[in-house]
């Protein structure tokens, strides 16, 4: 089991997602911006070796339009060596990484250009891992979309899009993720069917709607979509329930006893753990050491 966090360390004076207005791009400001995302992003994966956090999720504004029209610029083979100097250091830690691309990505849309965007945006977070040179257990997650009055035909398309428009180098490393409003695990499922894309299972979501599987009995669905060989073990999410919020709205900090019973109740499961907890790092440092607790941390 590896533990991590997305995107952001709270500890460093540093983001990796520095980014600037449309009405300013410029290729100067590209290459500047990029160089100070990968100098950061390289300090918060020290860090994470560090205090063993090996699990990390790239932030989606490592290279500011990226996938934008107005960026012809070839930044690609500008930061190639930089890129690959990352995935030297992640791969020689044994890290994982995965990407969560925007909601805006939404490849079951009625809407042609929505899909163009998507997939445009999915090529490019592709392309980060590709350029690091990370195998195929490095993944991108995206949610089902919308069911827009039709969830089955929703599916479908989802699953035409899949195999019609997406690149090979993008299909090897997509994941659904059961989200907490419109597609349950047993949705994922159907899709996992229709293309055999993994499932990245979220803990909170799972517990806002679902069609009755017990907690471990879930993990264990959404692991069988894994091929150890191809995908790596599970990837999941996991948050709790933020009091007196909406449902879905992820907590300030972790709940150790939860996080300690989840764990329990998970006992023999192997998995990689991204907790979606506001705080970061910090409630990463406190889950490392509950797991460790229970003999589940892979160090």
């Amino acid at each position: 089991m590896k533990i991590g966090y997305p995107c952001i360390n709270n500890e460093l004076d540093c983001s990796s997602s520095r980014t600037f207005r449309l009405a300013s791009y410029s290729e100067e400001r590209l290459i500047e911006t990029v160089e100070q995302n990968l100098a950061c992003l390289r300090r918060i994966l020290e860090y994470n070796v560090q205090h063993g956090l090996l699990f990390f999720r790239l932030t989606s504004d490592l290279v500011p339009f990226a996938s934008h029209e107005i960026n012809k610029y070839n930044w690609q083979e500008h930061f190639k060596m930089t890129f690959r100097r990352l995935g030297s250091y992640i791969k020689n830690n044994n890290m994982r990484i995965s990407m969560h691309p925007d909601q805006f990505v939404v490849l079951n849309s009625p809407n042609e250009k929505t899909v163009h965007n998507s997939i445009a945006e999915l090529v490019y977070q592709g392309t980060v891992l590709d350029l690091m040179e990370l195998d195929t257990t490095a993944k991108l997650q995206i949610h089902g979309g919308g069911a827009y009055g039709d969830k089955a035909s929703a599916i479908q398309r989802f699953a035409e899009v899949y195999h019609t428009m997406l690149p090979d180098a993008v299909k090897t490393r997509l994941c659904v993720e059961n989200d907490d409003r419109t597609y349950t695990l047993q949705d994922c499922l159907q899709l996992h069917e229709l293309t055999g894309m993994p499932i990245i299972f979220d803990n909170l979501h799972h517990e806002c709607v679902n069609n009755g599987e017990p907690m471990r009995e879930a993990v264990e669905m959404a692991a069988t979509t894994w091929q150890p060989d191809r995908d790596g073990i599970l990837m999941m999410d996991y948050s709790s329930q933020a009091p007196n919020e909406r449902r879905g709205k992820h907590v300030q900090s972790i709940q150790e006893q939860l996080f300690h019973d989840f764990l329990a109740e998970t006992e023999g499961l192997d998995m990689d753990i991204m907790l979606e907890i506001k705080d970061k790092q910090e409630s990463a440092l406190k889950a490392r050491d509950v797991a460790k607790s229970l003999g589940r941390l892979e160090v």
